[in-house]
């Protein structure tokens, strides 16, 4: 019984250990994270209770090796709120010192297009324009241990018709 016990301890430091020091070599490459910014949305054709967008990605490699990628997915989220996810097979590479434009198809549910439409008709876009907050998270799949994850936010202007102006 002891001698099991000592085992799974000696397993567990081991297993621990060895994922110290992968994290320890990744940390000590000196890659940069990847830059990604929303560049645009264009309508795509759609479901009844749902809009499609083609979520335009500026993708920037500030580090000195190319990234490669195989797929990507994302995340969108508009003025605080949950508003678009999607995911693409696309693959490819960000050149070193370098950048590429990526297309990723999202979906947005009726509901969260109703809320943003409220949200601008209550006055929280005051300004009058389709510009808007929004906030990003995703991975780049591929890369490295798991991909690259990254996140970002800014403004993007919502496509014409979509919040109904």
């Amino acid at each position: 019984m002891v001698n099991l016990h000592r085992r799974h301890c000696t397993r567990t430091l081991a297993l621990a250990a060895a994922s110290m020091a992968l994290t320890g070599c990744a940390s000590l490459t000196g890659a940069e994270a990847v830059r990604v910014n929303v560049v645009g949305l264009e309508p795509l054709p759609g479901e009844l209770m749902e809009a499609r967008m083609a979520l335009k990605l500026r993708v920037q490699n500030p580090g000195d090796t190319a990234v490669d990628y195989d797929g990507i997915s994302v995340e969108l989220d508009v003025r605080g709120n949950s508003f678009a996810s999607g995911v693409s097979p696309e693959k490819g590479s960000i050149p070193r010192f370098g950048e590429v434009l990526i297309s990723v198809p999202v979906s947005v549910s009726a509901l969260a297009v109703l809320r943003q439409v409220a949200g601008i008709a209550g006055g929280s876009n005051s300004n009058g324009s389709n510009r808007i907050e929004y906030a990003l998270r995703g991975r780049l799949a591929g890369s490295g241990f798991g991909g690259a994850r990254f996140s970002s936010s800014g403004e993007v202007e919502l496509p014409k018709g979509l919040m109904g102006r």
